[in-house]
């Protein structure tokens, strides 16, 4: 009798969580690789403009939200008040609620905690991710909620390396005190991707230079946020209107 040469390998068990696990890893690394300096330099400018490294942490596990975190820091250090910082923050936040949305097509059935727990690690980037990788079919709702929370925990601890860290730099050394102005240069530079960004961008720069001029106070911070916002939809609806 001819025997088999050919050996029986055990079929790989995909449903084990250790694999959801490896998986949701592996897709997540990047975005951590890329929030370790961002991290460093938000923890570092929190630390300059007078947060203790305790609180940096205390916030980026609270807020969780880069942009948010910046535009905190730079208001702080500007002494806005904070009702004017709550509500800056929540408007640039308010895209998260259309993030989770999209998202919630593919966790319907899913309890309520779990839905606050993903809801929570949710940012740009692993929207991003997950959302490539749910459309797929491959991909569910325990590896999506790895990628979320690695990064989560990637960014807390970059922050708060960056406050640490911040508290060997002298005040004003290095550049640090222009690093929030050209953080956010950089942030706009990379959101004008064609004509309607640009009229956008220049409209609410115009908006906040005139309310600074007139208004007494920080409150052209959030009219020229939502002036701008505003305009910019208008503009782009007209503009889908006229093709």
């Amino acid at each position: 009798m001819q025997q088999d040469n050919h050996h029986v390998y055990p079929q790989q068990d995909h449903s084990r969580p250790q694999h959801w696990f490896r998986q949701g890893a592996a897709a997540a690394w990047p975005i951590c690789l890329g929030y370790l300096p961002v991290g460093l330099a938000c923890g570092a400018l929190a630390q300059q403009a007078g947060l203790p490294f305790w609180a940096v942490g205390l916030m980026s596990i609270l807020v969780f939200a880069g942009s948010a975190q910046f535009i905190a820091i730079s208001m702080l250090a500007a002494g806005a008040s904070p009702l004017s910082i709550i509500l800056t923050t929540l408007i640039v936040n308010l895209r998260h609620t259309l993030m989770s949305s999209t998202l919630a097509v593919y966790l319907q059935g899913v309890n309520r905690w779990f839905l606050s727990l993903f809801a929570y690690g949710i940012t740009d980037e692993s929207f991003a991710v997950n959302m490539t990788r749910f459309r797929t079919g491959e991909w569910n709702r325990w590896q999506a909620l790895t990628v979320n929370h690695l990064s989560n925990s990637a960014w807390v601890a970059a922050t708060i390396c960056g406050a640490l860290v911040g508290q060997l730099i002298p005040q004003g050394a290095l550049g640090m005190d222009y690093a929030m102005t050209g953080m956010f240069i950089s942030l706009l530079t990379f959101q004008l991707h064609n004509r309607i960004f640009i009229l956008t961008g220049l409209l609410a720069g115009l908006i906040s230079i005139a309310c600074y001029l007139l208004i007494p106070g920080d409150s052209y911070i959030i009219i020229a946020s939502v002036g701008g916002a505003t305009l910019g939809y208008i503009i782009k609806r007209r503009s889908k209107k006229s093709t």
